[in-house]
């Protein structure tokens, strides 16, 4: 027989019960784990441990939650047990609404130290001065391709990274009014409007367009002009009371922005191998006939596979470049170690970026 609405209310109200006591005992494990951490100087947050974790539970998980669900939930609560301990304090572009605060919150989880920073510079800055103890920024975006400033700001920096997360990018129109009509002034981060062009020149192909440091400041200039309008997240429409006046204008319905999580190494090592790793490199090679080919042979030689491979001018006049290249591995595999090492010796210049599980 059937159970009624009622019975089903109150059978959810005890399994609600059961989940709390639960999640307070793990909790109070956690904190223990904390407490053997602090002993050892060790870092809390360990991003190899919470990627091992997921992928247990996705194994087991026999439904009907999917297994984006479980990631959600168990990252919700790995970031509150790791709040007893001591919240991170995570650098990104802010204000409140950007996607780069979208991309740290479904990183850490939501029991973070949020320090939002005016622009790339700054959440490296912060990360490296010790204002935050972690930063967030955006590489790469599927139309757009990389983002430049962040990849210059990971040449320079001591910064390395330790994570990364693919978020899907949706784009609206937001104004202080529901309606298309009297918009003069579309406000958005430079990459936005890049990725919205063709939606802008068949709609609003008069409209002044305007670039600003991000997609929440430009939802918050827009708060105050009712003939302007922002494109940005909706999170960022409700943060400062606009209307969605058009729903996800991006040009390509699957527009997707990859973000790293960077730190100083002494706040977090490079984490362990999790069987599902990449090496971030920067590098470059003397400026001679074949040798681009030839830095590419040892990945050949030790069945090292390339995801990524961009090249960004060397700024010294002389025509050269730094090429930026991603591998799939973790360098306490061998054969990994042993193509990282016939690599360098073929570089005149030779920087890891980091070394860190992939993103989901």
């Amino acid at each position: 027989m059937a159970k009624t609405l009622p019975e089903l209310r109150v059978l959810i109200d005890a399994v609600d019960l059961e989940l709390l006591t639960l999640l307070n005992r793990r909790a109070a494990l956690a904190h223990e784990v904390g407490e053997i951490k602090r002993v050892e100087g060790s870092p809390v947050f360990r991003p190899e441990r919470e990627a091992q974790v997921i992928q247990t539970l996705q194994q087991g998980n026999a439904g009907p939650l999917k297994d984006s669900s479980v990631a959600l939930i168990w990252r919700e609560i790995m970031s509150a047990c790791r709040a007893l301990e001591a919240p991170q304090r995570v650098a990104y572009l802010g204000p409140s609404g950007t996607f780069s605060e979208d991309a740290a919150l479904r990183f850490f989880g939501s029991s973070i130290q949020h320090v939002p920073c005016d622009n790339f510079d700054e959440v490296f800055h912060a990360a490296t001065s010790g204002a935050a103890e972690f930063g967030v920024v955006p590489v790469e975006n599927s139309t757009e391709g990389v983002v430049t400033r962040s990849l210059d700001l990971l040449l320079q920096s001591p910064l390395h990274i330790v994570g990364e997360i693919s978020l899907l990018v949706r784009h609206n129109l937001l104004r202080t009014t529901p309606e298309l009509p009297g918009i003069e002034v579309v406000l958005a981060h430079p990459q936005a409007l890049a990725q919205c062009q063709q939606w802008l020149n068949t709609h609003l192909p008069h409209a002044e367009r305007r670039a600003v440091s991000s997609n929440a400041e430009g939802a918050r200039l827009a708060a105050g002009n009712p003939a302007w309008a922002a494109i940005a997240s909706e999170r960022a429409g409700s943060s400062f009371g606009l209307h969605v006046a058009a729903h996800a204008i991006q040009d390509d319905a699957y527009n997707r922005t990859r973000f790293v999580v960077v730190s100083l190494p002494s706040t977090m090592p490079a984490p362990e191998a999790t069987g599902k790793d990449c090496v971030s490199l920067v590098v470059s090679v003397p400026n001679r006939p074949g040798a681009v080919h030839d830095m590419l042979v040892p990945l050949k030689q030790h069945g090292v596979s390339m995801s990524r491979f961009e090249s960004r001018p060397a700024r010294s006049g002389q025509w050269e470049y730094y090429f930026y290249i991603d591998l799939q591995g973790h360098p306490s595999q061998p054969h990994v170690a042993a193509a990282l090492k016939d690599l360098q010796g073929l570089c005149a210049f030779y920087k890891v970026l980091g070394t860190y599980p992939l993103a989901d």
